[in-house]
């Protein structure tokens, strides 16, 4: 029973390695061996999408992520005041510094990447 369960692992794995190896196929640049300006024509055509994207999907929901981290760590900065008596800003900054840099990424970003 056991030297059939590690044959048949061992199949698998032969199986697995021929199918990875001939799914694997080399990719060139160019001819003359360009590859930045394959990357850089890669980008060129997928710049619009990806800004749309980043801009409609990725930060608003990091931005709604990071607004509820923060109002939820005022709440229980709060509640550990009223209890102890001291107030510890530095989460809550912490956390407002990032949301107001998330904010204000997609004016920016842009000009960064070109």
């Amino acid at each position: 029973m056991k030297k059939k369960r590690i044959v048949r692992l061992f199949t698998m794995l032969c199986v697995l390695t021929l199918f990875v190896a001939f799914m694997a196929i080399p990719a060139s640049a160019t001819a003359a061996g360009n590859v930045s300006g394959a990357i850089e024509g890669t980008w060129n055509a997928a710049k619009g999408q990806v800004q749309t994207i980043v801009n409609n999907v990725v930060f608003p929901v990091i931005d709604m992520i990071l607004a509820v981290l923060l109002f939820v760590k005022i709440a229980t900065a709060y509640m550990d005041y009223r209890k102890h008596g001291q107030f510890e800003f530095t989460a809550p900054a912490i956390l407002f510094a990032c949301l107001l840099f998330a904010l204000t990424a997609p004016s920016y970003i842009w000009s960064i990447l070109g």
